[in-house]
């Protein structure tokens, strides 16, 4: 049996790439040495960051 996670997640998505993207993928991984799934959820947190910035100027 595995260890207990304070947050555990069980919600698992798949995505397609090209062998250029999984290049660039395995290579991030390399240079971090943090998961694939570490670095999606890091880049999802810097687009929606993005995204709010922009929704912002424009409301302004």
């Amino acid at each position: 049996m595995g260890r207990m996670r304070e947050n555990p997640r069980y919600n698992v998505i798949s995505m397609r790439v090209s062998d250029e993207e999984r290049e660039q993928l395995e290579s991030l991984v390399r240079r971090t040495h943090k998961s694939v799934s570490d670095i999606m959820r890091e880049a999802m947190e810097v687009f929606t960051l993005q995204l709010e910035r922009q929704e912002m100027r424009k409301a302004a």
